[in-house]
């Protein structure tokens, strides 16, 4: 966690499987002028768990059941420092990854405008926005886009 300073108004809050989304947040978080979050698993995944050609690999079982939700490592102090978020994650079958909805769900965006970005190796955007939408009532939500 950087800066939780009290007179930025922005953060850039990420999840990284791979090192790819965190490097977009990065430089998001450099042009933005905004802190910068990662949103890390109690349990980090490993390759076998990102294996998305096997079905019982951890993030398929995860993303096969909608309901699911990944604890988080680290709580954000002060969430109300902030009147935008700009949210990155991977591409997960064809939507966030759940650990999103966990982060998500875990503060009240009552208000806050939230800017999500994502990456992908070749998936679009796909219904990330639909998928999150319901974990973060009273938010504001700007379409979704892809950083290549």
């Amino acid at each position: 966690m950087k800066g939780q300073d009290k007179m930025s108004r922005k953060l850039v809050a990420y999840f990284s499987a791979s090192g790819v989304t965190k490097e977009a947040a990065e430089k998001l978080a450099r042009e933005q002028k905004a802190d910068l979050f990662e949103i890390r698993p109690v349990q980090p995944y490993t390759e076998a768990d990102l294996n998305w050609t096997d079905r019982k690999s951890r993030s398929s079982v995860e993303m096969a059941n909608k309901a699911s939700r990944v604890k988080i490592a680290e709580k954000l102090t002060d969430m109300a420092a902030y009147d935008e978020i700009l949210l990155g994650f991977p591409i997960w079958w064809g939507v966030a990854p759940h650990i999103i909805n966990s982060f998500l769900e875990s503060y009240d965006f009552t208000g806050k405008t939230i800017s999500p970005f994502a990456t992908s190796g070749g998936s679009g955007y796909g219904r990330s926005n639909k998928e999150l939408e319901p974990s973060a009532p009273g938010a504001k939500w700007n379409p979704g886009k892809m950083v290549r």
